[in-house]
């Protein structure tokens, strides 16, 4: 099974916000499966766990890296489990979303940071440089810019920004999220880059969330990725 990436990331940050009010931190991640490897994308998931970043200034590591197959991966398990109890007031805007997929098999690493009311996710995935490049050319459809969710009877309305082309890596998209629940604001940044031979995700999400620390943060993702990985 493949998932989308942007459309699980979009609609599980605001069915999270919908469900939580927009408060509070995400569910920490825990281990996944053994190391994984895909014929021609060159990184086990071993390896993308150790380029990791270790450390977030103000942040604290919310548990230990989890890593093996993307598909595996309890957070993105979550994800997807959160995405489908959402009810969208556009349901084109679940499949339509962002060209390309990610197939559940391609090895991954994922870890999170946290302080109080705001979380950074790091993602990396082993990824051909045609399948990373269609996820960073990809673009939310016009449509689907501004939509509503619904988690229980609790909706929630959601605005979302796109940047153009960025320059971090081999290539980067911004996405921005505003999402209002109730009285409760909150914001999500999302940077998406490629490096050599995988696809990397930064998620900067909380009422004080901005695309200058998103973007920080993906560059000093990239930098230790280079220093790292072979």
């Amino acid at each position: 099974m493949a998932h989308r990436l942007l459309p699980i990331m979009l609609l599980t940050t605001a069915a999270a916000a919908t469900a939580c009010g927009g408060g509070g931190e995400r569910a920490r991640p825990v281990h996944g499966t053994a190391p994984a490897e895909v014929a021609g994308v060159g990184y086990t998931s071993d390896q993308l766990a150790q380029a990791l970043l270790t450390d977030v200034p103000g942040y604290r590591k919310a548990g230990e890296p989890d890593s093996g197959s993307y598909g595996t991966l309890r957070p993105i398990q979550n994800a997807a489990r959160l995405q489908r109890q959402a009810v969208l007031d556009k349901p084109q805007c679940a499949t339509n979303g962002p060209n390309g997929t990610v197939p559940a098999d391609v090895p991954a690493a994922l870890v999170t940071f946290a302080k109080s009311g705001q979380t950074v996710t790091q993602t990396m995935m082993g990824m051909s440089v045609g399948a990373a490049e269609k996820q960073v050319n990809a673009r939310v459809p016009a449509g689907c810019l501004r939509f509503r969710t619904k988690v229980g009877s609790q909706w929630a309305r959601h605005r979302v920004a796109e940047s153009p082309r960025g320059d971090i890596g081999e290539g980067s998209r911004t996405v921005g999220v505003a999402t209002v629940s109730g009285d409760t604001g909150t914001r999500t940044w999302y940077v998406v880059f490629r490096g050599r031979h995988y696809l990397a995700t930064i998620t900067v999400s909380g009422p004080t969330a901005t695309r200058t620390e998103a973007e920080r943060l993906a560059r000093t993702a990239l930098n230790q990725a280079d220093r790292i990985l072979p």
